[in-house]
């Protein structure tokens, strides 16, 4: 067994680097901490290569390492760095009410938290990831952005003309202005890969962490369970190499994803029914526009702008929230002469997690299965809107005609709510500091832990919440 150490934490993604950063800047010199990484370190520039053709690094971003009975993806880079090396870089807020949807519409779950209390947080995660984003917002908002905004296109133009702070420059971790070792983003639509390292990841950005003297981390280590006893776990368990080994620690820190911090608290015997139950994202649908007299130029960035007019507001009691995303990717309309008369957004609805679907465990240890029955009927009564509410929203638009996929995308990147938070072990897995209700040195991370799922991307708030969660347990 390796050596006791004060705290052990369980992958290299965003919740449990920002977890790790601010746990290190509150201890002293003498703590000892283990990070076990699931996979290895693949350099920013040895992915461009493989980007390139040059190399391949045989990455495996879902596949084998679960099972399933849908043709649904769950995608994540199990290597350092998580989802940071993959993701867009889309950081809006969440809204007040999307931590109270119960109380105020009548569907799905309040969280144990309030937008108050996640606030200075997310100031901090917006300063370290030094986001671009814009003055007027519809969330609630302090403090200025570290960059100014990226800039809009001419049809996002005339809808922030008509919608004001509903329609706004979309707050990202895509940097406007360079930044540190950050390049001004390319707008080349190449985000998983940032051919200018422009876009925020654990190792352009906080990477330093992990050359801390009290950090030991170990690669191709997978987690597989918890060893617990009545109210606490005891030490945890891993393959390093294929070889089983243990260690011990203090506290324990679960930053994995939201299909493996289930499968491992599965794995250790959390007999929770909520364990597992709900895993859930976001829909996407897209839709393009195309237009009489109107050309579609400009912007400085691949998702130019976030719309609010189908967020929030009474229709949620009925039917889901959306967020628009107005993409910038290179294209055209294929008809000579109206080569950029068109708009491409995507419309994205939240969803209530259903405790059908759900991670289960296997006769193999290491592979769990994810069973998947489709989305609410909910999110669906939006999507049956869209059509209608285009025509309403867009109005102001010289809209030629309209397309809107009847495909659902197979997955928005975002693996949510497995592990839910709440305020007793009847209706969550967590409590509102993220902490087992059971095995109370065990905390769980991410956004697995969400008890709903709003429009908005998760990943600055799970950030936030991985903040909060460390200084509300250790001070």
């Amino acid at each position: 067994m390796d050596t006791n150490y004060d705290l052990i934490v369980v992958g290299t993604g965003f919740a449990s680097s920002f977890f790790l950063k601010n746990y290190l800047e509150i201890q002293g010199t003498n703590t000892r901490v283990l990070v076990l990484e699931r996979g290895k370190f693949h350099p920013h520039s040895k992915r461009l290569s493989e980007k390139r053709g040059e190399v391949n690094l045989a990455i495996n971003k879902a596949g084998k390492t679960y099972r399933t009975n849908s043709d649904k993806i769950w995608v994540f880079d199990p290597n350092f760095g998580g989802s940071s090396n993959c993701w867009t870089g889309c950081t809006p807020r969440f809204l007040p009410n999307d931590l109270k949807l119960r109380s105020t519409y009548g569907v799905g779950r309040d969280w144990p938290i309030s937008y108050d209390d996640l606030s200075p947080y997310y100031d901090r995660v917006e300063q370290i990831m030094q986001i671009a984003g814009p003055e007027l917002t519809p969330f609630p908002k302090s403090s200025k952005y570290p960059l100014p905004p990226h800039k809009l296109s001419t049809v996002d133009q005339i809808l922030q003309k008509k919608y004001g702070s509903q329609y706004i420059s979309q707050p990202t971790a895509r940097a406007s202005l360079a930044v540190g070792d950050r390049n001004a983003c390319c707008t080349s639509a190449v985000c998983d890969v940032c051919p200018v390292n422009s876009k925020f990841t654990i190792e352009n950005g906080i990477g330093d962490i992990y050359k801390d003297v009290r950090v030991t981390l170990k690669y191709n280590c997978q987690v597989l369970g918890l060893k617990t006893g009545s109210n606490t776990a005891q030490s945890i368990e891993y393959l390093e190499e294929g070889i089983s080994k243990s260690a011990k620690a203090d506290t324990y820190v679960l930053g994995a994803n939201g299909v493996f911090n289930a499968h491992i608290l599965l794995n250790s015997g959390d007999d929770n029914p909520l364990t597992g139950a709900g895993i859930t994202e976001q829909v996407g649908v897209f839709a393009r526009l195309y237009y009489k007299d109107l050309d579609n130029v400009g912007g400085s960035s691949i998702i130019t702008a976030n719309g609010y007019m189908m967020y929030d507001g009474a229709h949620r009691k009925d039917h889901a929230g959306c967020l628009i995303e107005s993409f910038n990717t290179p294209f055209i309309r294929n008809e000579a002469g109206k080569w950029r008369k068109m708009s491409i957004f995507k419309f994205v609805y939240e969803d209530l997690p259903d405790n059908g679907n759900k991670v289960k465990l296997t006769e193999d240890e290491r592979i769990p299965e994810i069973v998947y029955n489709g989305h609410s009927t909910y999110t669906q009564r939006a999507i049956d809107k869209l059509p209608e509410q285009i025509k309403e929203y867009f109005s102001i638009l010289p809209i030629e005609r309209m397309e809107v996929d009847n495909y659902r995308q197979k997955t928005e990147f975002h693996i949510c709510s497995s592990t839910r938070m709440g305020d007793t072990i009847d209706n969550s897995v967590v409590d509102k500091n993220l902490v087992h209700h059971k095995y109370k040195n065990i905390l769980v991370l991410g956004s697995s832990v969400y008890p709903t799922v709003t429009p908005a991307n998760p990943t600055l708030t799970l950030s936030a919440l991985s903040l909060m969660a460390c200084n509300n347990y250790f001070q």
